[in-house]
């Protein structure tokens, strides 16, 4: 017990379609594709925005270590 194997996935599948038809099964496909996408394009927007954020580093100089003889 525990283990899911093909035929009851192909059931569960099966069940799901007479239960709300494939135009619903589609519908509810496209709005999960949706929010997936939506969700990455955050993440994208808010890793740009906290990169703008950051204050530049400024170049640092090096300093002459060799002194004239």
């Amino acid at each position: 017990m525990g283990r899911i194997g093909p035929l009851e996935i192909a059931l569960l599948v099966g069940l799901a379609l007479l239960l709300f038809g494939a135009g619903r099964i589609a519908d509810v496909g496209k709005g999960i594709g949706e929010g997936i996408r939506n969700f990455k394009k955050g993440l994208r927007d808010d890793d740009e925005e906290a990169a703008k954020q950051l204050p530049a580093k400024p170049e640092e100089k090096q300093e002459d270590t060799h002194k004239p003889v």
